[in-house]
């Protein structure tokens, strides 16, 4: 598996595979062909469906120029490695045309077409849980100590920056009003619950309000592109950082604990990405917000200090209770039902962990199992709900303000 600097990217929204994904392409037919004296953008797929909404062509036009690039939304051609495909042809000075083919897998991670996924980030020579946990019992290890094994010490310094990027997340947006853009008219509402309680508010009302407003304040500042950490994805990106917040509140935990949580999550998310999809467009939401959910609930186990088992066990739970998930992003922007499905994932995470405290003993399901059957099962889904806004909520929903 690649290096957690791979699942963990710092960067701005709304979309890890919509915006972080060919900003990268569009930066590398540039590095190689800085003269061009014209591009051609031709996005397909989920891509050509949903990338106005994603603010695709503006991230374009901001690497390539705006007087000097097209960009050609084909909503019709199929493409067979993955829906995310994009062209970019450069114009070169002498009328010929080169052609580029870029593949947006997911968690704003790119391929050129013709060349495999980087090998040279593989840091991690062990690709399933059972593995891993095998290997970690044999030596009386826990899951941060299996990372700094295989990345070495200076992991920390870069998760120390992605802890700090997600903690400004929460601060910006705990503190923002206003309207986010795209259309919707869709108010932020972070602030509100952050400081709107309840007369007779009960603790566990507390608890599910604090959580919320922590996933929302995230989850609305990606909307409105600014800076995130893909956890796994942009569109998913406030589940983690709510769950660490609140407990960090709850319990008074030390930096270094925040870190080792982290890492906890990154193995998570890492086998799901090296095993299944974390991309929407190719498995449904049930890879981004199910893979959060699964990466905060075994963050949340390593903070209590839960046993392998039980780690194992939240973050299956958390996977198993999204299958089937479907991406329908009205008007393709990332904020109904996105925005809310990070704050229900958040609490569904503490759910699993609190129950998996008590049960894991008594489990049947493996983590790689519902790894298996998460990614088989978004092959299943028709196409309509995986983020082309064609399906579900997209294609039901009616702005009655206008």
């Amino acid at each position: 598996m690649q290096s957690l600097k791979y699942l963990y990217r710092i960067g701005n929204g709304p979309s890890s595979s919509h915006t972080m994904g060919p900003i990268t392409a569009a930066r590398r037919v540039v590095s190689e062909f800085p003269n061009a004296e014209h591009y051609t953008v031709t996005l397909y797929g989920s891509l050509a469906k949903t990338g106005q909404g994603h603010m695709t062509d503006r991230a374009l036009l901001d690497v390539l120029g705006n007087e000097r690039t097209k960009i050609l939304f084909d909503q019709e051609t199929e493409t067979d490695y993955h829906p995310n495909t994009l062209d970019i042809t450069a114009r070169l000075a002498d009328g010929s045309d080169i052609t580029r083919r870029y593949f947006s897998i997911g968690g704003g991670e790119i391929i050129a077409e013709g060349e495999a996924p980087s090998t040279l980030s593989e840091v991690y020579p062990l690709n399933s849980f059972s593995e891993i946990s095998e290997y970690c019992r044999s030596r009386d290890m826990r899951l941060f100590e299996y990372v700094e094994e295989c990345e070495g010490s200076e992991i920390w310094e870069y998760l120390d920056s992605v802890l700090s990027v997600m903690e400004d997340a929460i601060k910006r947006g705990l503190n923002a009003d206003g309207t986010l853009h795209g259309g919707l008219g869709l108010e932020r509402k972070a602030k509100y619950l952050h400081r709107h309680r309840h007369v007779d508010e009960s603790e566990e009302t507390r608890t599910n309000r604090l959580i919320c407003s922590y996933a929302y304040a995230v989850s609305e500042e990606n909307a409105s592109g600014g800076l995130i950490v893909t956890a796994p994805t942009c569109g998913a990106c406030g589940v983690v950082p709510a769950v660490l917040r609140y407990l960090k509140e709850k319990r008074g935990c030390e930096r270094s604990d925040m870190l080792h949580a982290l890492a906890t999550a990154g193995i998570i998310g890492n086998l799901i990405k090296k095993n299944a999809s974390i991309s929407g467009a190719e498995c449904g939401c049930q890879a981004e917000i199910g893979t959060a959910s699964a990466m905060a609930a075994a963050a949340a186990a390593e903070l209590l200090g839960l046993d392998l088992d039980q780690i194992e066990y939240a973050a299956e739970m958390s996977i198993e209770h999204h299958l089937g998930l479907t991406c329908d992003p009205i008007g393709g922007l990332v904020q109904i039902p996105c925005i809310e499905r990070n704050a229900i994932a958040a609490m569904r995470a503490l759910n699993a962990v609190n129950l998996a405290g008590f049960l894991a003993h008594s489990r049947r399901i493996s983590f790689d199992t519902i790894v298996e059957t998460m990614y088989e099962t978004g092959k299943d889904l028709k196409v309509i709900y995986r983020e082309t806004s064609e399906g579900g909520l997209a294609k039901k929903y009616k702005d009655k303000s206008k």
